[in-house]
């Protein structure tokens, strides 16, 4: 249901980061990893399943629209999620 604005105390420009300003150049990262990176936090912040989906459901569209930017390696088993770098 939608709210009024004036319900909200504090609205902020809806603003991404380039994938140069978020990951480290050296580095490959899953894309559980990029999520928390884009949240601010570090990539092995410990955070529970349901707010892990949830950053998951910005990282993903984040990754496809920055997918130019972006390298990948398969992952060592396949039970495992593949590592994200900057091309």
């Amino acid at each position: 249901m939608p709210k009024p604005r004036d319900a909200f105390d504090d609205l902020r420009t809806f603003e991404f980061r380039e994938p140069e300003e978020v990951l480290d150049a050296d580095k490959l990262y899953t894309v559980y990893e990029i999520a928390r990176l884009l949240q601010g936090l570090e990539p092995d912040f410990d955070l529970d399943p349901e707010t892990e989906n949830i950053l998951l459901d910005w990282a993903i569209p984040w990754m496809l629209d920055h997918s130019e930017s972006f390298v990948f390696a398969e992952p060592d088993d396949d039970n495992e999620p593949g590592h994200y770098g900057l091309r």
